[in-house]
């Protein structure tokens, strides 16, 4: 069960559709409050959301219950508290339990997600800040608040996250673990190659793949360095992102970090080509042919083939015929242990789409038809085929 811990601030508005993301993943959610929280948001409010009464009486038993805050922390695979007030990060840093929500807290073993939400001013006091330190020692799993405008009117840090990063940040919380440790490359996006101050040469890669890629391995435990040409995608939580423009920018930032990983997926859509000369200055057109001399680009992953020792290797292939035979090819002549195929023939799969269908390859040629999935599950299935191939996860990284 989620359970579902909120206390009283205006950002308990901002709860009630995160239980609903939650209900929506088919989640049975149990919602906790503080006898302040009800000020801003009705219990009956979460109870139409999940089908259950809010609770906030502390001694109160329903019918089967024994203990109530024992049963419901006995219960829960996750404690989510949002917005987690000054006063409730107070108590239960100091280990006080006057009512039904810091009672659960104290008899709590899943993990707790704390979601903190007040002015910039309280915030920063050297109080909260402190409580914070205190629980994270504890093992509480802490949002940093967003930037942005508050309830009383001024701008700053404090603002309640949205509820699709609480979100966010529980599954990661709740996802196992088997890349901690590690350290993993990822690539991801176009590159662009410039034509002259106003064009360039790129492709139709909007980068999804990749960064499904490097958020699905930072919820797994690795570390991550997401090198990304330019995309509209936010930086995962927890990758380190490492942008660059051109493919000579992307060889060069990969190869800088190469020998410290152990794995590299590379999911970007390098430029293969590049201007042979770029135009210092906007090239105007005349009504006349223009003739565009090309020169090879760095083979990123031709060069990692052949410096690899132990890291493991992972490609993307794009295909429109011929697609096995051609991605078998690539996978021998690169040196890869996988090669993940899009087949671009295929609707719903390849670029812009939210979706893809894959076909996985090892260094065997035995290929694995996968269905069409999101990015975002395919993301996972890919990393659970890597998995067997990499070294054992390490503690504590």
């Amino acid at each position: 069960m989620y359970l579902v811990g909120v206390t009283g601030g205006i950002a308990a508005y901002k709860t009630a559709e995160l239980v609903r993301l939650f209900v929506r993943e088919k989640k049975e959610v149990q919602v906790v409050m503080t006898p302040g929280a009800a000020h801003f948001v009705s219990p009956l409010t979460f109870h139409t959301l999940t089908g259950r009464p809010a609770l906030l009486d502390q001694f109160q038993v329903s019918p089967g219950e024994r203990v109530r805050h024992i049963d419901l922390a006995s219960s829960a695979r996750v404690f989510v508290i949002a917005p987690a007030t000054a006063n409730t990060i107070g108590k239960m840093a100091a280990g006080i339990a006057d009512n039904l929500l810091t009672a659960v807290y104290l008899a709590a073993r899943c993990p707790v997600v704390l979601a903190p939400s007040m002015n910039e001013q309280m915030y920063l006091h050297p109080a909260v800040q402190e409580n914070l330190a205190r629980l994270r020692t504890h093992g509480c799993l802490v949002i940093d608040p967003a930037e942005g405008e508050q309830a009383c009117g001024i701008s700053g840090k404090g603002r309640a996250p949205e509820p699709a990063q609480i979100a966010e940040f529980v599954r990661s919380a709740l996802r196992e673990k088997d890349y901690r440790g590690l350290r993993v490359l990822v690539t991801a996006g176009p590159t662009r190659e410039p034509l002259d101050p106003v064009r360039f040469i790129s492709n139709r890669s909007t980068g999804l793949m990749g960064y499904a890629l490097a958020r699905a391995l930072a919820r797994r435990g690795a570390g991550v360095a997401l090198v990304s040409g330019p995309t509209a995608l936010p930086c995962p939580d927890g990758a380190e992102l490492v942008p660059v423009e051109t493919a000579r920018q992307m060889h060069a930032a990969v190869l800088e970090r190469f020998a410290g990983c152990d794995l590299v997926i590379k999911a970007a859509a390098v430029a293969d080509y590049r201007p042979s000369a770029a135009a210092e200055q906007k090239i105007k057109k005349d009504g006349a042919k223009t003739a565009l001399e090309l020169q090879l680009n760095p083979d990123i992953l031709e060069e990692l083939g052949r410096r690899k020792s132990e890291q493991i290797l992972v490609g993307f292939a794009m295909e429109t015929e011929r697609a096995k035979e051609h991605a078998r090819e690539k996978l021998r002549r690169k040196n890869l242990d996988l090669i993940v195929l899009n087949d671009l023939t295929v609707p719903g799969a390849g670029f812009g789409s939210l979706t893809n269908q894959v076909c996985i390859i090892d260094r065997k040629g035995r290929a694995e038809d996968l269905p069409m999935m999101s990015k975002e599950s395919l993301a996972h299935q890919i990393l659970d085929r890597i998995r067997p191939l990499l070294p054992p996860s390490r503690p504590g990284g």
